[in-house]
């Protein structure tokens, strides 16, 4: 036994508490102990049956994911759990492994290795690897299937979505649900299994038989993995394991689970995506924050505008129980945004998100008024108008006037100086960006912007409340575009260069979408409407340099008013369900905007599409963390990863460049500045330090995080 679990007695049954705070994870020793508790219990004649529970929390949260980062980088073998689970299955008298709050991954293989399952009702249990690129590597392919049927496992091991008690209990996959204290319930369950005969998981073969009715399942999970998992690996290599459970033995399926799982260990993609996980938790931490760094109570707010981002920003306050005040300038505005908040509450409740009185709670917690009534109460002001500066300041110059001393004033600015925006208000230390992406009620990324002045105590509260919204919050420095949208304003720019230089728009919204983004750069642009960066580029046109090429077609559609989907035409013609397709008056005016700018059409690589569009992303990045815009380079990622549809398992657009190899990348922008020029394509000097050092941005991060933890 181990200090991580312990076996004591209640009466005759034994009772094995798994003590690994705060998840008991599966980390060494957890295996070890377990597998020495089930040996003293099984020896112990006093002993007639066996409980496995977890302390604390929950059960087994699943495996310590840190482990599989030290497999691949060679800090220690891979050690497999399954002679520990196989033990426990084993195992002479019934184990009944009690379930409450988690069981995914390797906790849910621990307890199908038992005999039987109980669990609380808020219990949830899952198969979740292939989010990190992976597949269950412990008997999960092949255990799930015996107990839940070939459907139910191959849906929740190449999907990934955990599902609860009640739903477990229909699959099959526990026992019982336990009403009131789950240890009391499970040593009683456990007293009534006492001497019955104990069936092993691994040798239930009676859901496993129908051969023509798997192959239609595994033939519809491809294409649905296919379609809904475009680009990853592991969904369908856990297909193929969940397969290989019904054509072979056990002990031949659990082999093959372990090759498959091994391919996936090593794949890029299981490092991107094991990248991302740890990065949501990193971006929260900052550096000249101490934890103990006290924050302001938002219980009321108050936002400025009801169009599609005022409306998305109200539902995200609403959404977490926090009433909100929206404020208009006119009366049909107002009621044009409360329409639009209200049917997508309605949508919700048609496709089963909520209930209807959970609509009904959250429309009354929104108040829509024409006046500054109240604001006086609001602890946070989100400032969300069009993206102009004067009318920016005079919005905070205004709020100044009402807010209480202790009011967080925030702009929804996506490009402006939060500094200037500060400068009209007699408190800089209270003003803030908060950048929600659109549409505001789905996308998970928020972008908080410090100024110059603002507080510690503004910037720890803001990342607090992005907890609270369900956002991700990342940290970004003041400059035009902060960290998004000054890296996308490179990216959208050679989009538009290689539709100049020859591409048609399909072809470069095809080749990003097939790279794995959500959608191509242009089709983007039209979503976001073409407008807006118009609107932006005449903000800043005073800051172009003469002579430096610039992006002549986006500006030419939004002069014709083709703004996008909002007008049905931008870069595509779209019918009423808003489909795309290619309009012949966007090909004339590309090859007349072409001819007038002395621009040489020619035919364009898919090559060079993903190379000039990403490794503009890069650069940029790559200056950004240089002048300390972002603090790490994984924080540019989840940017990208949350608020631009960037595929998670490419890592980032820096993380991506680093699996690509940063010589690589470096060769190909000097190849780029060479053709371009300089003004456009001069590499950033630190990737230029970082190629020619062997080093990537991944150590690049760790290297600052060492330096300011000595």
């Amino acid at each position: 036994m181990s200090e991580l679990v312990s076996l004591t007695r209640q009466g005759e049954i034994g009772v094995i508490t798994i003590n690994n705070p705060p998840v008991n994870a599966l980390s060494p020793g957890v295996p070890e102990g377990l597998v020495a508790s089930i040996d003293a219990a099984e020896k112990d004649p006093e002993i007639k049956a066996i409980v496995v529970i977890g302390g604390g929390r929950t059960f087994i949260a699943g495996a310590d994911i840190r482990e599989f980062g030290k497999i691949v980088a060679g800090e220690r073998p891979r050690l497999s759990l399954n002679p520990s689970l196989n033990r426990i299955e084993d195992c002479t008298k019934p184990v009944v492994m009690a379930i409450h709050g988690t069981a995914f991954g390797g906790g849910l293989e621990t307890a199908m290795a038992g005999h039987y399952r109980v669990a609380v009702a808020s219990a949830q249990v899952g198969q979740p690897e292939v989010k990190l690129g992976i597949i269950p590597g412990a008997g999960g392919t092949q255990r799930l299937p015996r107990l839940a049927g070939v459907g139910k496992a191959v849906d929740m091991c190449a999907f990934g979505e955990p599902i609860d008690a009640k739903a477990a209990l229909a699959a099959g996959i526990i026992d019982k649900i336990i009403d009131g204290d789950l240890l009391t319930g499970a040593v009683e369950f456990a007293k009534n299994v006492a001497g019955k005969l104990a069936f092993k998981t691994r040798e239930r073969n009676e859901k496993l038989q129908d051969a023509a009715g798997n192959t239609a399942i595994f033939a519809l999970a491809r294409e649905q993995a296919r379609k809904t998992r475009r680009g990853q690996l592991a969904p369908l290599a856990a297909i193929d394991a969940v397969e290989a459970a019904t054509r072979l033995s056990f002990d031949d399926g659990i082999n093959r689970e372990a090759e498959i799982f091994r391919v996936c260990l090593y794949s890029t993609q299981s490092k991107s995506l094991i990248h991302a996980f740890f990065g949501e938790r990193t971006v929260a931490k900052i550096p000249d924050i101490p934890k103990e760094t006290k924050l302001y109570d938002i219980k009321r707010a108050a936002i400025i505008g009801a169009g599609t981002m005022g409306g998305g920003i109200a539902m995200n306050y609403a959404n977490a129980g926090i009433p909100v005040i929206i404020k208009e300038t006119e009366q049909a505005a107002l009621d044009r945004g409360m329409a639009t908040i209200r049917k997508n509450y309605e949508n919700s409740v048609k496709k089963g998100r909520f209930s209807q009185a959970v609509m009904d709670q959250r429309m009354a917690l929104i108040t829509p008024q024409l006046t500054y009534d109240g604001f006086d109460q609001a602890d946070i002001i989100v400032e969300a108008v069009f993206e102009g500066m004067a009318l920016k300041k005079q919005i905070f110059a205004e709020i100044d006037k009402i807010a209480k001393p202790t009011c967080i004033l925030a702009s929804n600015t996506s490009t402006l100086d939060i500094d200037e925006i500060a400068s009209a208000t007699q408190r800089p230390h209270m003003v803030i960006g908060h950048h929600f992406f659109s549409p505001a009620n789905v996308m998970k990324l928020l972008e908080i912007v410090r100024g110059k002045a603002t507080s510690k105590e503004v910037i720890a509260t803001s990342m607090n409340l992005a907890k609270t919204l369900k956002k991700v919050g990342v940290l970004a420095g003041n400059c035009r575009g902060f960290i998004g949208n000054r890296m996308i304003h490179c990216y959208g720019r050679e989009a538009v260069f290689l539709v100049e230089e020859g591409a048609a728009p399909e072809q470069v919204d095809g080749a990003i979408y097939e790279f794995g983004l959500a959608m191509g750069p242009l089709a983007m642009g039209d979503l976001a409407g073409l407008d807006v960066g118009w609107r932006i580029r005449k903000e800043f046109k005073h800051l172009e340099k003469p002579g430096v090429r610039t992006a002549k077609m986006a500006d030419a559609l939004a002069e014709l008013g083709r703004y996008g989907q909002k007008t049905g035409k931008g870069w595509y013609l779209y019918d009423a369900n808003r489909n795309p397709k290619p309009d012949p008056e966007v090909t004339a005016l590309i090859e007349k905007v072409s001819k007038e700018n002395g621009i040489q059409r020619h035919a364009i690589s898919h090559e060079e599409i993903i190379e000039r569009t990403i490794y503009a992303l890069v650069n940029e990045g790559a200056r950004i963390l240089e002048e300390g815009i972002a603090l790490r380079a994984v924080d540019i990622d989840i940017v990208y990863l949350n608020g631009y549809g960037f595929p998670a398992w490419r890592g980032g657009p820096m993380f991506y460049a680093d699996t690509v190899g940063l010589p690589h990348v470096l060769a190909k922008i000097e190849e780029f500045e060479k053709k371009h020029g300089s003004d456009l394509w001069a590499p950033a000097p630190l990737l230029k330090k970082l190629a020619e050092a062997g080093k990537t941005f991944e150590s690049w991060d760790k290297e600052k995080e060492a330096a300011a933890g000595a």
